[in-house]
């Protein structure tokens, strides 16, 4: 994937299963240090979008998918949740 930089596009490899909120740096690859001398980090935060509106076909190969995956540890960042389980039923 490419990501825009001040110095131009940089190709980002995304490992499998990466989830949201993962952050990655791109050392060197940001904006100038304000007293001269070294470049500074840019940081990309990856935001998986989950697909909305999918037909009955669809939904049923996601569905299958999260059965043979088991149970599912999701970490929301948001305040107060914790460890919420994904269910076939929420599909």
């Amino acid at each position: 994937m490419d990501i825009p930089t001040v110095h131009g596009d940089v190709e980002l490899n995304i490992p499998e299963g990466t989830q949201t909120g993962k952050r990655f740096r791109l050392r060197g690859k940001g904006a100038p240090s304000l007293r001269g001398g070294s470049m500074g980090d840019q940081y990309v935060t990856v935001n998986v979008v989950t697909p909305t509106g999918l037909n009955d076909r669809q939904k049923a190969a996601l569905k299958r998918t999260l059965q043979e995956a088991g149970n599912i540890s999701v970490n929301p960042k948001k305040k107060g949740r914790q460890n919420e389980r994904c269910s076939l039923e929420d599909l």
